[in-house]
């Protein structure tokens, strides 16, 4: 009995210790188009949000940018994934984005390759976040959709679209997050 309740945790302990790490080797590319991966992250706390700039929660990208600034220092990371999926909300280039962005917005947190969050061609990414083996599996429900990963790797939190980066529930997690 000892035996199969020990194998039994070592393979669970196995198998989230192997999502966790394939997280990061998610193949990515940066808003420049230059392929990267999650890798550059390993250690920090991240959140990952489906970002457009022509939706009537873009001005969360303001409060994305206050957040980053207060905790980037304590290791915490924002980082934004364009995604045109909903009502064509980010209909932009990768250089129209990033122009946006940065002049409308003074955002300095990393910016990625435009991608889809849902559907057949929903991103790897997405599906480790959203998918059916994620601990918050379901489809995004719009723009500004939020997921706070740990430090090692983990889903911890996920937060919709109309949740602020500001509110007091996101805030605590993040914060929780930096502890450990």
């Amino acid at each position: 009995m000892k035996l199969q309740y020990f194998t039994a945790v070592f393979a669970l302990m196995t198998t989230l210790s192997l999502h966790a790490e394939s997280l990061y080797q998610v193949p990515l590319k940066d808003i420049d188009g230059k392929a990267t991966t999650l890798e550059t992250y390993k250690g920090k706390v991240m959140l990952i949000v489906n970002v457009a700039s022509k939706c009537g929660l873009t001005p969360q990208y303001q409060t994305l940018e206050s957040t980053y600034q207060k905790y980037k220092d304590k290791g915490l990371v924002v980082l934004g994934f364009p995604c045109n999926q909903f009502a064509g909300q980010e209909p932009g280039s990768n250089d129209e984005i990033k122009q946006f962005c940065s002049t409308k917005y003074n955002v300095t947190f990393p910016l990625f390759d435009k991608l889809e969050v849902n559907g057949a061609n929903r991103h790897p990414l997405y599906i480790q976040l959203a998918g059916k083996d994620s601990p918050f599996p379901g489809d995004i429900k719009w723009n500004f959709g939020k997921f706070l990963v740990g430090r090692d790797g983990k889903i911890l939190k996920r937060f919709e679209p109309k949740t602020t980066p500001d509110a007091p529930e996101v805030i605590k997690a993040i914060e929780d997050a930096l502890k450990s």
